[in-house]
């Protein structure tokens, strides 16, 4: 699971200046992404057909479908022992209004990104985010394989080299991102084949069959790279997980938000557990899944609806908002009880400027039922400081 992109209709003012038209056009494109994702004068989607994933076709956009993104969370030490979480995300959303459009201007496409360090001992999250209309080589998401561009931020799947006839490394991802107070330069390599969450990649998120999604993941990610914070430049190695999802549609009326965690343990197993709540707080769907490795290599379990429980256990509100998150849960699942645990508590993301929401999504540890520390991941929580729309 991942961020929802709902955003405020603005109605733009007469005789704009040269600055307030670039800020109108900018203004326009939120309105139009509201439109689309909210389904203005769209009809619902149809239940997402049953089918094969096909790679490496499916690493990349699908432009049909009404939204998309890919997501790398993880967590990275220095040399010198300083310890980093991070996010980056890239969004992709049809806008279904200027599908019929000739003009090369048209913003069929709109491609947003949010970046996040997480700084542990400086106990404090930095991040950033971007959006512009696909094309004109700002903005690209390419449908043959993951490779995403938003200005100078870019996510791509990067393929052994052959230039001598003999592979010189194995597969890779590279995240780029120079931001206004921190920059990430990151490889990710595939240590475990990809895992197809749902049924072999179609995976429910509601009682309606049309709420649903493609998904896969690629949990522990081995990780290499620089992180740069206020210009000072560290070395680090760490573990991390990609997401990629794209659906027509995700949330049921009823459901405000969502809460999920994806989960690296240190003995290579991985976590996958979320819950869809309606507004008083009950869970209206669940799901997630365990891939555990044994001496006879990787066994991965589905659970089913009603197998996966979140109990929040502590509170935390925030100072900008006044939303009240929990940042630790007693998740239970059918491989153990686990408590999810945030490293910090104020990790909430205002992204008000791109896709008009705010939510929290942070570095947090996880616990099993005998408190003992097993891993560590990413908790993500929507739908606390307003009604999430998709």
């Amino acid at each position: 699971m991942n961020k929802p992109m709902i955003v405020p209709m603005v109605t733009p003012m007469a005789m704009p200046s040269t600055a307030a038209r670039l800020s109108l056009s900018k203004r326009r494109m939120l309105q139009m992404a509201s439109a689309s994702l909210l389904g203005g004068g769209v009809q619902l989607a149809h239940a997402l057909p049953e089918r094969t994933l096909a790679f490496p076709r499916d690493f990349g956009a699908h432009p049909e479908l009404r939204t998309e993104w890919w997501y790398v969370t993880g967590h990275a030490k220095s040399t010198s022992g300083r310890e980093f979480g991070f996010q980056v995300t890239f969004f992709r959303s049809r806008v279904e209004a200027t599908q019929g459009m000739q003009s090369q201007f048209a913003a069929k496409q709109l491609i947003f990104a949010h970046c996040a360090i997480t700084d542990v001992r400086g106990q404090k999250l930095w991040h950033d985010q971007r959006m512009a209309r696909q094309g004109f080589g700002i903005a690209q998401a390419s449908p043959l394989d993951t490779d995403i561009k938003l200005r100078n931020w870019t996510l791509r799947r990067v393929l052994p080299s052959l230039a001598t006839g003999i592979a010189q490394q194995a597969e890779q991802y590279e995240a780029r991102i120079t931001a206004k107070d921190f920059a990430m330069q990151l490889n990710f390599a595939p240590t475990q084949a990809l895992l197809l969450q749902g049924n072999n990649g179609l995976s429910r998120k509601g009682p309606e069959d049309r709420q649903a999604s493609y998904y896969y993941s690629k949990p522990q990610l081995s990780t290499t790279g620089s992180v740069t914070l206020q210009g000072q430049r560290f070395e680090v190695q760490g573990t991390a997980w990609l997401d990629h999802e794209w659906s027509d549609e995700l949330l049921h009326p009823e459901a405000v938000g969502w809460d999920w965690v994806g989960m690296n343990l240190f003995d290579g197993s991985a976590l996958t557990a979320f819950q869809l709540r309606r507004k008083d707080g009950s869970a209206l769907w669940t799901g997630g899944s365990f891939r555990a490795t044994s001496s006879s290599g990787l066994q991965t379990f589905i659970a089913k609806p009603r197998e996966v429980q979140f109990q929040a256990i502590k509170g935390w509100t925030s100072p900008l908002t006044g939303a009240k998150y929990p940042i630790e849960w007693l998740v239970r699942t059918p491989a153990d009880y686990y408590t999810v645990r945030a490293v910090i508590v104020n990790q909430e993301l205002d992204s008000r400027s791109t896709t008009g929401m705010v939510y929290w999504e942070g570095l947090s540890d996880l616990f099993d039922s005998n408190n003992k520390h097993v891993g560590r991941g990413y908790l993500e929580m929507t739908g606390y400081a307003g009604v999430m729309r998709m």
